[in-house]
């Protein structure tokens, strides 16, 4: 068969989302898992109809550098502040029961420490994009519940940030503790320069030419960029630059243009994240994986509701509310898919291990999705008692 082309490949991709998107959004589901089932589909172990999944999944990183941007970009420092202290006891106690969660489960199913440890890792974070897609909007921005969703989930995002670090600071099965020490090293220094940058470079810029939409969008787009190299090359990652590029231009009065302005790109990129994730997922894999993803989705959706509940009884939070949030955020991360990656590209993990991760997503991604969906009010709610804008 003759080797696809990359428009074909984006013809396949593209046009075929959108059939499953379709389906998906009738199915009350998120639109990555339709993603990743078409990857599954068209893919090597599918119908080998794409065979440059590789290139493919070189050029969804950049989907990723967007989100971070993006995440950096609607992060206010001063509300941040105000959100975190609330919300950073919770973080680190349920990231403490998650992780070791993940460890057991890891240990039980016979996976190294190394690798047990990276299934604790993708335990630890709940899902920003069914989090807060299924969350009404007037909750989201007005009310005591969506505050502390924000917040909870702004506190996984950098634990998550701290262990991409670790991750992409190891190879060979071991961490590199050396280059560990010098990437938390290089994070002031960068952070420093991002901030001396903007202060006196961009936002003077900015401000001289905000007129010019395409101008703002190519220096946004230079910026992040440019900060992501410059993090690769200080030994840190290009992911974690694009975050400090986007935090330190949070504070310019059309950073919300900016974020708007780069969402198609992001989305476009993200969904061949997505799709690459599912086309290197191998089905052959399954029965291999099956019992443990199965019985880890299990222990993700029992006890994620419970021990959120818990914490935030701790803290004087009314009972229905902590079931709500508990409830909300009773699945893994995409950033658990993108540790399950990356700690596979660093050769921490097997493909075992970075398959029980995938098949756990995708397994509390819908089981989740449904719970909320049929319990709890959000937009696309099957009953009318529920549905709330």
């Amino acid at each position: 068969m003759a080797e696809t082309s990359l428009f074909q490949s984006f013809f396949l991709i593209f046009s075929g989302a959108a059939v499953l998107a379709s389906l998906a959004l009738y199915g009350r589901q998120p639109l990555l898992v339709a993603y990743i089932a078409l990857g599954v589909l068209l893919g090597p172990s599918g119908l080998s109809t794409i065979d440059n999944v590789r290139l493919l999944a070189e050029m969804s990183n950049i989907g990723i550098i967007f989100l971070l941007f993006l995440l950096g970009l609607d992060m206010q420092p001063q509300a941040l502040i105000s959100v975190m202290r609330k919300a950073t006891f919770v973080g680190i106690a349920s990231c403490a029961v998650f992780l070791a969660l993940g460890f057991t489960i890891g240990q039980l199913f016979g996976f190294s420490g190394t690798e047990s440890w990276v299934i604790g890792m993708a335990m630890m974070f709940s899902s920003t994009i069914i989090g807060i897609k299924l969350l009404p909007t007037t909750v989201l921005h007005h009310k005591h519940l969506g505050e502390l969703m924000v917040g909870l989930l702004l506190f996984q995002d950098f634990v998550a940030i701290v262990c991409l670090m670790i991750l992409l600071s190891g190879n060979s099965n071991q961490l590199d503790l050396p280059q560990l020490a010098l990437s938390f090293a290089a994070l002031p220094l960068l952070s420093l320069f991002a901030w001396v940058t903007v202060k006196f470079l961009l936002l003077p810029l900015l401000t001289r030419f905000d007129r010019f939409h395409e101008y703002v969008f190519l220096l946004a787009l230079g910026w992040c960029m440019g900060l992501a190299e410059l993090a690769e090359v200080s030994g840190l990652s290009r992911e974690i630059g694009a975050f400090i590029a986007g935090i330190t231009l949070a504070t310019s009065r059309i950073s919300q243009y900016i974020a708007l302005s780069l969402k198609p790109l992001r989305d476009f990129f993200l969904i061949l994240f997505f799709f690459s994730l599912g086309a290197q997922f191998q089905l052959s894999m399954l029965a291999e994986i099956a019992l443990p993803a199965v019985i880890t989705a299990a222990a993700v959706l029992a006890f994620k509701p419970v021990v959120f509940r818990f914490l935030l009884g701790n803290q004087s939070e009314h009972k229905v509310l902590a079931w709500d949030i508990g409830f909300r955020l009773g699945q893994i991360s995409e950033f658990s898919l993108l540790i399950a990656f990356l700690a596979a590209n660093q050769n921490l993990i097997g493909s075992a291990a970075s398959h029980l991760i995938q098949a756990t997503a995708i397994l509390t991604f819908l089981a989740s999705s449904y719970i909320v969906v049929l319990n709890f009010p959000n937009p696309i709610a099957i009953s009318d008692e529920l549905r709330r804008d």
